[in-house]
């Protein structure tokens, strides 16, 4: 089966390596291994076919290379592959292509990149196939890692850790103030400043260290006084205002080195300073401002060191929110105007004017990416130019992607200077590849520019303030953060009224709905877009209704949207966060994309729910919609202090002191019961029936317990039935075959697992009860088509499914069902309570875990599956947005018909 619009087979990664093992081992290689890889990783033979004759080649010199646009761009040589590859790969002509791919050898050795996750491989080629997961993505398995050198970022975190431990015990009192940490913030951005320069050919080589090492005493007395002075000398401008000894340092600038009242240097130990040299020893060059910021700022953060590196947002996740949002767009117009000079001036001067806003920009991760990828566009551009052009031979000494265009607000103030600091290392990193491609350097300082950062609660400052709007081509980008509004602070819920001023806001929004209703108002009715990383809770259940309609009514669409994914990072504690990325702008003609294990669908419009379908909110609804079926209710609750619940031991001893009382227990169930067959029961004893069983002794003494307490009580509903003490207080139980609903269920699971009861079960109110129920509708419920909805407008707590009747099951389409199809319904349904009960020596928490399933209750729950999607359309599923799709067109549909049939209201007055 081929995914649509990718042509990937899908292929599981098993018969991949089974695939790929045939190309290893061999004596001899030629051009043919391009071939029979893409083959191998589920490339669909048509294409590879025309790949190879030619047709589909866009290669530069076809006859030692292929090219394939978005795949791989492979080449032949008898030159050093190393230095070739370092020259393809940054290559206008992948850049054009967005090649994920570039493969050289010279059929000795293999080299490749992945050109968006930055991994290289290189390996004698007969040893292919013991590396077949590197090029997993061609068959539409991405990999959760993306830096290769990510280890040694963690690596220097942990030793700066170290080093802060010191500086605080020799330091006591230095973070009982504002001011104090303040300082202690600023001397460490200045310190990686330091070792950053010394290993990248800013300052000498070791310079920073060497000084240290040879400049103060082993027990670190002096550090202090050497560091205050060599701070002070990388603010001097003339050299010979400068100490002898620390002449050669170059000057930086007066931003990061100011000795201003407060930023004083701290006091150091032996300890400290044999930290601080042993981190000098540490190669810098390679460090990764798009994550290094994070994990240092978790360094310096009291209480939040254990989770090192957890909350970044990993360089995967940021190009789903900038290559949608733009970065696609200007490759495809790079590719456009590859062979004309005007074009690619046009780009170039577009490029140079582009600004980018991060109102949530930590230590600036999403700034730092986007400005190095438009640096890369950049420079795919004067390459192609200088090909193109004589006059384009002479190359300007510096960059046009200016990072003064780069806005960003963060209420932290160190995050702020490690945003400032990740800025300028990305700069000083894109102008080295810059002279390796040009052979012509744009040294990094005096540091002349400082981005557009602002200390400030993004919540409480004016965006424009920051970032004017000014017509121009502004992108905002971000991770905001997230909270429940069961989980935010005081602070948090002072910060709506700022957001909303007079407009009437609901208390149940998510924090981060304040930053999607600011920047609604930011970019109504101006080319300005934004893409914000989301937890997938905005698109769930009653938020939507609460967030969105407010938005869509300012003429503000859905551009695009990446539904539900883990968000991956390569920290030692990955995050398990469930996210999503949501683009806004405002609303015009032409196509959306809603992007889905790996495929970009096009549709007509995104809603509130991250599917295709109309702009429609799920809201509560008293009888359920379509196909007539029964009600579901809240399963029965007694109120009784335990009074009428027994435990096993409980039940038995009643029966055993008095077998009478058998008549008046029932098994008694809720969600927790039902998933992981927990076994309760309850006295179940009608109106009629209350005179005989006060008879019974044990019975007795427990309706007496029950009366007293429900007097006591507090709640008026409860006192009433204190002369009831027999009965629940809130009755829903039938004797019919039911189903229980569990309320709450794990989201790992790939069904909530229903449950089917017989008339002697009390179900309850922990749990949904569907009496009168009919195995057909169990087939119905249990299936994938229902829990599409059910991931979509129930919403979730926590990391749990969340059910709703009101909600969930009354707003489920159903189209009217003939016998014959309730009749396989309900054969296809037994089949899968016949496989449970084959399996009865499991529970359901453990038949549903998705890596403990049995194959045959897999299999039955499949064939439920295609027998339901059937129902819905002919053609079938590959993807559950398709499913939600149709469903939301049914939804409308049956509203509309059900509103066309609704009797008019006469209103008084009203001519006949």
């Amino acid at each position: 089966m081929l995914d649509e619009g990718t042509g990937v087979a899908r292929l599981n990664l098993k018969a991949i390596e089974e695939r790929v093992a045939p190309l290893g081992g061999r004596e001899s290689y030629d051009r043919e291994l391009i071939f029979e890889l893409l083959l191998a990783y589920g490339k669909p033979q048509g294409n590879v076919t025309r790949l190879r004759n030619g047709s589909l080649n866009i290669a530069a010199d076809p006859g030692s290379e292929v090219a394939q646009k978005n795949v791989v761009y492979f080449k032949e040589t008898t030159e050093d592959p190393l230095a070739v590859i370092d020259e393809l790969k940054t290559s206008p002509a992948v850049v054009r292509y967005s090649t994920r791919f570039v493969i050289v050898t010279d059929y000795d050795e293999l080299l490749a990149v992945d050109t968006k996750t930055g991994e290289n491989l290189m390996i004698p080629i007969r040893d292919i196939d013991q590396h077949f997961t590197f090029f997993l993505p061609w068959a539409g398995m991405e990999k959760a890692q993306y830096v290769s050198e990510a280890h040694a970022d963690v690596k220097a975190a942990e030793r700066m850790g170290k080093l802060f431990d010191e500086l605080l015990a020799a330091n006591p009192g230095v973070m009982d103030g504002v001011q104090g940490r303040h300082a202690l913030n600023v001397f460490f951005t200045r310190l990686l400043f330091c070792f950053f320069a010394e290993d990248t050919g800013i300052f000498t080589e070791t310079q920073f260290t060497n000084a240290v090492g040879s400049h103060t005493q082993p027990d670190g007395s002096d550090v202090h006084d050497f560091l205050t002075d060599l701070f002070t000398a990388l603010d001097t401008e003339d050299p010979a205002d400068k100490p002898k000894h620390l002449a050669a340092f170059p000057y930086v600038n007066g931003r990061l080195f100011t000795m201003s009242v407060g930023l004083t240097v701290p006091r150091f130990t032996k300890a400290a300073r044999d930290r601080l040299i042993e981190l000098g020893t540490l190669n810098w060059s390679e460090i990764n401002p798009d994550i290094f910021g994070s994990m240092f700022q978790a360094i310096v953060a009291p209480g939040t060191r254990s989770d090192l590196g957890q909350h970044y947002t990993s360089v995967p996740n940021i190009l789903k929110t900038i290559e949608p949002l733009f970065l696609d767009g200007i490759r495809d117009q790079l590719d456009a105007g590859f062979d004309s000079v005007k074009k690619l001036e046009a780009l170039l001067e577009r490029i140079s004017e582009i600004k980018v806003f991060d109102p949530a920009c930590g230590s600036g991760n999403f700034l730092v990416i986007a400005y190095k990828e438009l640096r890369k566009v950049e420079h795919a551009i004067l390459e192609r130019l200088a090909e193109l052009s004589p006059k384009h031979q002479v190359l300007f000494a510096e960059s046009k992607i200016n990072i003064e265009n780069f806005y960003g607000i963060e209420i932290d103030d160190f995050a702020v200077e490690v945003a400032i600091l990740s800025l300028w290392i990305a700069k000083h990193q894109m102008n080295s590849e810059f002279k390796e491609k040009f052979n012509v350097s744009i040294p990094l300082i005096p540091l002349r520019e400082a981005g557009q950062i602002q200390a400030g609660n993004a919540t409480r400052v004016d965006w424009n303030a920051v970032c004017p709007n000014d017509g121009s081509e502004i992108y905002l980008i971000s991770n905001p953060p997230y909270k429940g509004a069961k989980a935010q602070t005081t602070d948090m819920k002072a910060d709506f009224p700022f957001v909303f001023g007079r407009r009437p806001f609901d208390k149940n929004l998510d924090y981060i709905a304040l930053w999607f209703v600011k920047g609604a108002d930011f970019i109504q009715g101006t080319r300005a877009e934004l893409a914000f990383v989301t937890t997938n809770s905005v698109s769930q259940g009653e938020h939507v209704g609460l967030m969105f309609p407010m938005i869509f009514a300012k003429g503000i669409e859905i551009g695009y949207a990446y539904t539900s994914f883990k968000w991956e990072n390569n920290a030692k504690r990955n995050a398990g966060v469930t996210v999503a990325v949501i683009n806004l702008r405002s609303a015009r003609p032409g196509q959306k994309f809603i992007y889905t294990d790996d495929l970009q669908i096009a549709v007509s419009n995104i809603n509130g729910y991250l599917a295709d379908g109309a702009d429609v909110v799920i809201e509560r609804r008293k009888v359920p919609l379509g196909a007539a079926r029964p009600d579901m209710v809240f399963g029965s609750m007694p109120r009784d202090s335990g009074g009428l619940i027994l435990s096993p031991s409980e039940r038995s001893q009643m029966i055993d002191n008095d077998p009478e009382s058998a008549q008046f227990i029932k098994r008694y169930i809720g969600s927790s019961e039902a998933i992981n067959d927990g076994e309760r029961y309850c006295l179940w004893i009608t109106d009629l029936s209350a005179s005989a069983a006060r008879e019974i002794p044990d019975i007795a003494a427990r309706l007496s317990f029950v009366a007293s307490e429900r007097s006591e009580s507090k709640a008026g509903s409860t006192a009433a039935y204190a002369a009831q003490p027999h009965r629940f207080v809130q009755i829903s139980y039938k004797p019919t075959d039911s189903i229980i609903v569990p309320s709450v269920s794990s989201a790992r699971r790939a069904y909530i697992p229903f449950g089917y009861v017989g008339p002697d079960t009390v179900i309850s109110n922990a749990a949904f009860a569907v009496y009168d129920a009919e195995p057909w509708l169990f087939g119905v419920l249990t299936s994938a088509m229902h829990m599409t909805w059910v991931r979509s407008v129930g919403g979730q707590l926590k990391t749990d499914y969340r059910y709703s009747n009101t909600i969930v099951y009354n707003n489920f389409p159903v189209p009217p069902l003939s016998e014959a199809t309730k009749e396989e319904l309900t054969v296809a349904a037994l089949r899968v309570l016949d496989v449970r009960e084959y399996h009865c020596e499991r529970t359901l928490a453990e038949l549903y875990d998705p890596e403990l399933m049995p194959d045959d209750l897999r299999q039955a729950h499949a064939d439920v599956d295609v027998l339901v999607d059937s129902i819905y359309s002919k053609r079938g599923y590959e993807t559950d947005e398709q499913r939600l799709s149709d469903l939301f067109a049914m939804y409308e549909a049956m509203i509309a018909e059900e509103a066309a049939k609704a009797p008019v209201k006469k209103t008084r007055g009203a001519r006949k």
